[in-house]
């Protein structure tokens, strides 16, 4: 007996990937922020700084983005997807002004010998979120780079999520193959499919094991404290 998979009418299949790789985003970062931030908003017991609120409702409004044009994508209604795209340039640099700030103000306001770490830690994940987001809009006419560097850009953002997730082992593997797993899930259903997978998803998860294992190296270069008393110092 034979079985067939069905796709909703209307629906390109071969790019219900991407709707079901936003759903996996959405689990992680849900997961990942339950205990200290979503777990308390449903409760009522949240209490926060409003730039907190503001990061918070700028990101999830990212996954959000991720998800309308992956739809829009899907069901072939390319002139909303490209409206959309517009827009979501703007909002992606919207994004990093945010997680920057939201990062500078916090590493500000910790203790001496936690502020490096948190500022380098932020400044690096906007950077990778930038660089690729930057590569998607440059391939924007190009989907075959497009899809993928918006993927591993939108994965990027999941770093903080998997950080928060205290049941996990603090060290290994598996925090990265979590963080890394939308990505993962992609490059398994390329390869399935065309027997190839696209560079940039390697490139990604290089990109994603140097930030993994860069943090104590970095912060304990004098060059780093002294970057970061400077920023401190514009924040004073």
């Amino acid at each position: 007996m034979s079985t067939t998979v069905s796709v909703p009418v209307g629906i390109a299949p071969r790019r219900v990937l991407y709707m079901g790789l936003s759903v996996v985003m959405a689990l992680i970062a849900i997961v990942g922020f339950w205990p200290r931030y979503f777990g308390p908003l449903v409760l009522g017991t949240l209490v926060q700084p409003l730039l907190i609120h503001i990061h918070a409702t700028v990101f999830t409004g990212w996954l959000v983005l991720f998800f309308l044009q992956a739809y829009f994508a899907a069901t072939k209604r390319i002139q909303l997807h490209m409206t959309l795209g517009r827009l979501g340039i703007w909002y992606g640099l919207l994004l990093i002004v945010v997680g920057l700030t939201t990062g500078v103000v916090r590493a500000a306001a910790a203790p001496p010998a936690e502020a490096p770490r948190l500022l380098y830690v932020s400044v690096a994940d906007m950077v990778m979120f930038g660089g690729f987001f930057a590569a998607a809009i440059w391939f924007r006419k190009k989907p075959k780079v497009h899809r993928p560097a918006m993927v591993v850009a939108a994965t990027a953002l999941l770093v903080a999520a998997v950080g928060r997730m205290t049941f996990l082992p603090p060290n290994g593997p598996i925090r990265l193959a979590i963080w890394s797993l939308p990505i993962l899930i992609a490059v398994a259903s390329e390869f399935r499919k065309t027997g190839r997978v696209h560079p940039i998803y390697f490139l990604g998860l290089g990109v994603f094991v140097i930030r993994r294992y860069s943090v104590p190296v970095i912060i304990a270069t004098d060059a780093w404290g002294s970057f970061a008393q400077w920023v401190f110092g514009l924040v004073a």
